[in-house]
């Protein structure tokens, strides 16, 4: 409703980007912790002040992108070849699955490794009929095979397959349900591909019923999905600015 009522094509004594109307819009959106903004396709979107959550309608990251999503889509593949595996959790990850409707997220981080018991996040869905879910993640930052720790950089499967037991066997405290809960799914995320080989090797090594709780994400799934929802790219994923034309006020470069 808010894109239909603010499309560009219906401005009258304003800019396509309507400011005298995004003010007036926003005055009222502002007393609810709303404010309006046109994205980068001139479409409307609404986002939470306080969580800088976006409503856009239900994602599907196996549609045709946009121009300017593919260019989005290059950036942020840049970013991750060269970010850390906390900078994937920390400014990929987590707003992404904000975004996606998860709720409680709680990264665990890497400085107190005793007590992350192979998660690096946990986090809960709630379902249309209030049942609640809980969700661990175990992220990596390059790709996931099965041949071992390999001069290409390859993550130790074995390894993984201890953090997803992990992950699974041990209980996280929800304060809001003030009570231990296990996880019931876990998703195994990689910055990098996850080989069919790698998926295969896990699936063998766990029983049906744990099999069925493990949920994989590599490098495409992240791009997609992070393109899709309209998430601003983190600051180390955005061009450079291009340098200021010289002119006469301008100090000289030498």
């Amino acid at each position: 409703m808010i894109d239909q009522l603010m499309s560009p094509a219906d401005q009258f004594n304003e800019g396509a980007d309507r400011p005298r109307a995004l003010a007036q819009l926003n005055e009222i959106l502002g007393r609810e912790g709303f404010e309006a903004f046109y994205g980068e396709d001139n479409h409307c979107y609404l986002r939470h002040v306080g969580t800088q959550t976006v409503t856009v309608l239900a994602a599907n990251p196996h549609r045709p992108l946009s121009k300017a999503e593919q260019e989005r889509r290059l950036l942020l593949a840049g970013y991750l070849d060269h970010c850390s595996e906390d900078e994937l959790i920390e400014e990929v990850l987590l707003p992404l699955f904000r975004q996606l409707g998860y709720h409680r997220i709680t990264a665990a981080g890497h400085k107190d490794k005793a007590l992350e018991y192979g998660k690096d996040i946990w986090m809960r869905y709630t379902l249309p009929t209030q049942h609640v879910l809980y969700f661990g993640i175990q992220a990596k930052k390059g790709k996931l095979d099965a041949s071992g720790v390999t001069k290409t950089g390859n993550s130790n499967m074995a390894e993984i397959h201890n953090q997803a037991l992990m992950m699974l066997a041990h209980e996280v405290f929800d304060p809001e349900a003030n009570r231990r809960v296990l996880v019931d799914h876990a998703f195994i995320v990689a910055g990098g591909e996850i080989t069919k080989a790698a998926r295969n090797w896990l699936g063998n090594r766990l029983d049906a019923t744990k099999r069925s709780q493990i949920m994989f994400m590599d490098r495409d799934d992240i791009l997609n999905l992070y393109v899709v929802t309209s998430l601003p790219l983190p600051e180390g994923a955005l061009p450079p600015p291009p340098p200021k034309p010289w002119s006469g006020n301008n100090e000289l470069p030498f």
